[in-house]
């Protein structure tokens, strides 16, 4: 398996490619064949590929985040989604050290925007980005870190 995800994390050159199926809901897959429209991919193949290239890339940099940071995470939630409300503010109220300040907007009915003010060592930064990130119903969750210079 391992010599397989070196092969995958080439991300220029693949000679080798492999099929794979996968299920998405039928809104989430209609605004990805309109954003491949809009960007003149030639087919879902050539938008997934490009896709997980972004993500493997987003993971190597978020991965890199290390020493003592200040920073932001930006995440976008289902408001409705069955007890995530209370799942992400444990998540919160866990890292309370690291959280300094929270802003939360209503963008919807059903749709809520919060950016939280964090700082901390840049690997536990990263843990709680991935705790939000994990849970049902959230739609986006972005890091973005400096780090702090004595």
């Amino acid at each position: 398996m391992k010599r397989d995800m070196e092969t995958d994390c080439n991300m220029s050159g693949d000679t080798e490619l492999s099929r794979i199926g996968i299920s998405l809901p039928k809104n989430l897959l209609d605004k990805f064949d309109e954003i491949l429209s809009l960007r003149g991919y030639s087919s879902r193949s050539e938008g997934i590929r490009d896709s997980i290239r972004s993500y493997i890339t987003h993971y190597q940099w978020i991965s890199d985040v290390k020493g003592e940071r200040q920073g932001v995470i930006t995440m976008v939630y289902d408001h409705d989604q069955r007890g995530l409300l209370q799942t992400l503010t444990e998540i919160q109220h866990q890292h309370a050290h690291n959280i300094q300040a929270s802003l939360h907007s209503h963008v919807t009915p059903n749709k809520c925007l919060e950016v939280i003010l964090i700082r901390g060592d840049g690997g536990i930064l990263k843990d709680i980005t991935e705790q939000l990130m994990a849970q049902k119903g959230v739609e986006a969750v972005k890091l973005t870190t400096i780090p702090i210079e004595s």
